[in-house]
């Protein structure tokens, strides 16, 4: 062998294994790695691979929106592969920095981006939502529950569209009440908004809430527990956190998308549902006693239906449903 043979094909191994060696990172949005939700769940997902292989994830918190660009890009020029950012709102920072670095390995969780090195992530939040929603409307003693999102976007309209397909499949007379917490980032990190808005949604008899707006979610689920009402959480298992008057929690398995994108990155689009355990309506050692064994029961046949296909939950993003 050639000493040109041999360094080429030294040179090749070592470029083989800083790829193979290449470290992760992942890119929290708005609120925070500790934001007991959407990026909390994220988190978990790492640490768990970080427990497990003992390897080590780059790591970025954004705090403001200009943010985004700047942090993806930054971790691809370091190297980092794949890079994962958390949450709808870095799709577009995303696609820009992924187009200049087209050997880097991308995620984006939440939303879907068409390019040849991202594996984009979403969810069929529309079926957990609906089982939510019949279990509130099953569990309201006044017929009335309520929703209260963060920001008001076709996303979090899927949510509430689902929720109300769901309470009035098992209750067709409840009265579902509707509330945004605003139109920009701020609303999911808006707690004494969130409050306020929980308790005029009381005040007109509501006594079942669901909250999909992030961390402005502590602010209901506290209203909740000041009034005795219930409250029903969103994406990480929140039943722990008013136990005794968090009904359930609508889990959206985040931390199980980026756990499998550290594992093992495929390009191309994932879709979490039901059936592939991407979404579920939480169930413990918390809420379990506030779920009667009947209402539990229907939920599971209702699960098994979305599942079988037998029911069709519409999708607002989708089917044009619930729109005016």
């Amino acid at each position: 062998m050639s000493l040109r043979c041999a360094a080429a094909l030294m040179c090749a191994g070592l470029a083989g294994a800083a790829q193979a060696q290449a470290q992760p990172a992942v890119i929290f949005d708005m609120g925070g790695k500790f934001d007991k939700s959407f990026n909390e769940a994220a988190y978990r997902g790492m640490e768990r691979w970080k427990n497990e292989t003992k390897g080590r994830v780059l790591e970025f918190e954004i705090s403001n929106e200009t943010q985004r660009a700047q942090a993806i890009r930054r971790m691809a020029e370091r190297g980092a592969s794949p890079i994962i950012s958390v949450g709808f709102a870095q799709a577009t920072a995303l696609q820009q920095v992924a187009k200049d670095f087209p050997k880097t390995q991308f995620v984006i969780v939440d939303e879907r981006v068409n390019m040849p090195n991202v594996q984009s992530v979403i969810f069929k939040e529309h079926e957990g939502s609906y089982l939510v929603g019949a279990l509130a409307a099953m569990s309201s003693k006044s017929g009335k529950v309520g929703f209260i999102g963060g920001m008001d976007i076709p996303l979090i309209r899927k949510f509430q569209c689902a929720y109300e397909q769901g309470a009035r499949a098992a209750n067709p007379k409840v009265d579902v009440l509707k509330n945004m917490t605003g139109t920009t980032a701020t609303a999911w990190n808006d707690p004494t908004r969130g409050g306020e808005l929980a308790r005029a949604q009381f005040a007109k008899g509501v006594d079942v809430v669901f909250a999909a707006a992030g961390g402005t979610g502590m602010g209901i689920y506290q209203a909740a527990k000041d009034a005795g009402k219930f409250a029903i959480g969103v994406d990480s298992n929140q039943n722990h956190l008013q136990p005794g008057t968090m009904l359930s929690s609508m889990v959206k398995r985040v931390d199980v998308a980026v756990y499998n994108a550290l594992k093992a990155w495929k390009p191309g689009l994932q879709v979490l549902g039901l059936k592939e355990g991407g979404v579920e309506y939480a169930v413990d050692a918390h809420n379990e006693k506030l779920i009667a064994a009947a209402v539990r029961a229907k939920l599971e046949a209702m699960r098994a239906d979305i599942i079988s296909g037998k029911i069709k939950v519409a999708d607002f993003m989708a089917d044009n449903a619930c729109k005016p």
